[in-house]
């Protein structure tokens, strides 16, 4: 395994300009990226840019991606592909301290370096939700694309590849003794190449897809009182008590927490290991929401995409959609950190969906009407 250090590496073969930056937003309303106020190791809490990607030729890509075994539907338009353009924005809320983590690559190419065998276009978006302080979120945030690029399925499997690379981040977190194991980290990661997108999930963040105004879920949200959280728990001896892990933890799968977890590979009621969906991009599908709980607490996934798209309709600009989400989870007394991404598929904003008239004119007759006007006078 590479040894991890507290900044993110470049894996072997790719050039050093590889550097993930801290996204911060900002308005006149004070919502911003909190940057500081981070929590003391070990404290109590339990619970828990926009930069279009280059697109190179079509035939190009699709010979990319078919030669790594990634073909397009036949009943898609294989002309098709997605213009990444994202934007975040964190904010601490009503909590004393910011614990969440999140990263926007929109140009996987760019920040990596030349690989062989690597698509292109390529983007990848991370959600980190942190809990008992920052250094599993962290940590996590920082290598987590190190272990997916540097593992031996990377690229012919992507699947396997990420899920590798979430229990290979969750044991090497526990490794590092300068930093405080017993934290832990819900976890949500997007990976698109071309057309393909692969969400992983580990916790209770969730990705939502914007498809012509309907909201389509990408990942589940893992709680231990879910009927196939709790059976799982349960048969690896765990238990549920009122809502809670082992009567500890409000998720039932996360990384870090080791104070929680079995000896290295052996089988624990809290599991690293992420559930994931394989999705491939059409033109319908206009933009993906990702956010941590403090959002779905108090938004359905429909009421969000709602409130997105007119955003986006207003002003097609990814980073505001998102300060936009975060200011509207607040007025709703939102009570945890709130973290949101928004990543856009195409340069133009949503187009206005044009409900089509019925051409069936309906009437009423005399003797209904007479019975409606009986009826109001009745409720006056």
């Amino acid at each position: 395994m590479a040894t991890i250090t507290d900044d993110v590496s470049p894996p072997q073969g790719v050039s050093q300009n590889y550097e993930i930056k801290d996204e911060i937003c900002e308005s006149s309303d004070g919502i911003k990226q909190m940057t500081s106020g981070k929590p003391p190791r070990r404290h109590s809490v339990v619970r828990h840019n926009s930069i279009g990607s280059a697109i190179p030729g079509v035939s190009h890509l699709e010979s990319e991606l078919r030669a790594l075994g990634i073909t397009s539907p036949p009943n898609g338009k294989s002309d098709y592909l997605p213009v990444l353009r994202s934007g975040s924005c964190a904010e601490k809320g009503p909590k004393q301290y910011m614990e969440d983590e999140h990263i926007c690559i929109d140009n996987l190419v760019q920040q990596l370096g030349a690989l062989a065998d690597f698509p292109s276009p390529g983007a990848f978006y991370g959600v980190f939700d942190g809990h008992g302080g920052t250094d599993a979120a962290s940590f996590i945030r920082k290598n987590i694309i190190k272990f997916i690029v540097e593992d031996t399925y990377f690229p012919t499997c992507l699947e396997k590849s990420i899920k590798n690379a979430f229990l290979k981040a969750d044991n090497a977190f526990a490794d590092e003794c300068s930093l405080d194991i017993s934290s832990g980290t819900t976890a949500l990661t997007a990976l698109i190449f071309g057309r393909m997108m692969i969400v992983a999930n580990a916790g209770d963040c969730r990705a939502v897809l914007g498809k012509r105004g309907r909201a389509v879920e990408l990942s589940k949200d893992h709680k231990p009182n879910s009927a196939d959280e709790k059976a799982r728990i349960e048969k690896l001896g765990g238990a549920v008590y009122d809502g809670y892990l082992n009567g500890q933890l409000s998720v039932s799968r996360a990384l870090g927490d080791w104070h929680m977890k079995s000896p290295k590979g052996s089988a624990c009621p809290l599991s690293a290991e992420p559930e994931m969906q394989e999705r491939i991009l059409a033109e319908e599908d206009e933009f993906m929401i990702m956010g941590c709980d403090g959002l779905w607490d108090v938004m359905s996934s429909q009421s969000a995409v709602t409130t997105a798209r007119k955003e986006l309709m207003l002003h097609n600009d990814p980073e505001r959609c998102s300060r936009e989400l975060v200011r509207e989870a607040l007025k709703r007394h939102a009570c945890d950190n709130l973290t949101v991404i928004v990543v856009c598929f195409s340069l133009d904003p949503p187009p206005r969906i044009e409900i089509p008239q019925n051409k069936n004119r309906r009437s009423i007759s005399m003797e209904g009407l007479q019975l409606l006007k009986v009826a109001m006078e009745g409720n006056s």
